[in-house]
């Protein structure tokens, strides 16, 4: 047996070299670029990119004060209709209110309708992993392992479909539009579907498979604060119901801040709008369900027209021009500082 030591070199012996190939890549002498950073390199990348900021924000702010915006606050407006959801043992009440304003302008190409509520958190993030994802998706699965706790089941054992705080909030009050035309009274014909991204309702939700819907989620019931079970959030449209449901898609993807709109529905361009809302006298008919005084919330409607860069939001435009604004003056700051230097070294060279 041979000891400890026979696996050390002996004297004499050479010793095995640690030192990398004598290879171009191993010894670092591949062929390599090094930008010489000179004052005008350097002053030209400052305001060309300041110019390229300043340029894209004035389009962007340009564009976003191009939209047509009309903005209804009819908290206050429904006062009795909130006061009757305060109480919720009236639940199953049914309350209508009317909100009358007027376009002073025609509001011409597509128009979109948005629910709007404020004080409204849904960033906290007990409420954000509050839902099934699996539930969703048609699967049949224990939702008592889930995080929706404590929206999981009723007493009896009966599950809840959908699951979790984020589904047993949604928005639900049922906005209508009509248009008065000297004394007639016309409807305006809203689209319901087509409002969802596409990944969500071909992808991310999915019914249970069964022969008809009612049966799909036998054995279950509707979240607390529903009035009708998921499977007949849409009795005009059989394909627009249960978890595809777009106003529930929509409402399921949660906003990160207090204050946000959700999209609800679309003007179908036919008839007399045929281009848009033409300039008149309009009502919002609202049958009243979603409670916000407790919160102390507001609730809105908002019609808007979108362009190439979306909604009424100045703000990437704003943010633009603040960044093109300062690289710009850093590169003023740094031409003064260059010629400065350049006219002591002139001087002292001299």
């Amino acid at each position: 047996m041979k000891s400890k030591t026979s696996f050390l070199p002996q004297e004499g012996e050479a010793r095995p070299s640690r030192c990398p190939d004598n290879s171009a890549f191993k010894q670092q002498k591949l062929p390599a670029w090094k930008p010489q950073l000179t004052i005008a390199t350097v002053l030209s990348s400052f305001f060309l990119t300041g110019a390229f900021c300043l340029s894209v924000g004035v389009c962007l702010i340009l564009s976003a004060n191009s939209v047509r915006e009309i903005q209804i606050d009819y908290s206050d407006k429904c006062s009795d209709c909130s006061k009757l959801r305060e109480n919720s043992s009236n639940w199953n009440k049914e309350c209508h209110c009317s909100v009358n304003f007027t376009l002073k302008e025609d509001i011409l190409g597509d128009v979109f309708m948005y629910y709007g509520l404020q004080n409204f958190y849904q960033n906290h993030r007990r409420y954000v992993i509050s839902r099934s994802d699996a539930q969703l998706l048609g699967r049949n699965v224990n939702i008592q392992k889930s995080y929706c706790a404590p929206f999981t089941t009723y007493r009896n054992g009966t599950a809840m479909a959908p699951c979790g705080a984020i589904a047993n909030s949604m928005f639900n009050d049922t906005i209508d539009l009509f248009y008065n035309l000297n004394s007639s009274v016309i409807q305006v014909p809203l689209l319901k579907t087509g409002n969802s991204w596409w990944t969500d309702k071909n992808v991310k939700f999915r019914n249970p498979k069964s022969y008809n819907l009612s049966s799909a989620f036998a054995g279950t019931a509707r979240p607390p604060y529903w009035q009708k079970p998921v499977y007949l959030l849409d009795e005009e449209d059989e394909r627009n119901n249960g978890y595809v449901n777009d106003d529930f898609i929509i409402w399921m993807r949660v906003s990160a801040f207090a204050t946000f709109r959700n999209l609800y529905r679309r003007v179908s361009r036919i008839r007399q709008f045929v281009n848009g809302l033409p300039a008149g006298n309009y009502t919002f008919r609202i049958s009243y369900n979603f409670p916000v005084t407790k919160f102390k919330g507001r609730k809105h409607v908002i019609l808007s027209t979108v362009v190439w860069s979306g909604g009424s939001n100045p703000f990437l435009g704003i943010a633009y021009v603040v960044s093109g604004t300062a690289v710009t003056l850093t590169g003023f700051v740094i031409t003064a500082i260059h010629l400065r230097l350049r006219k002591k070294k002139t001087y002292f060279q001299k």
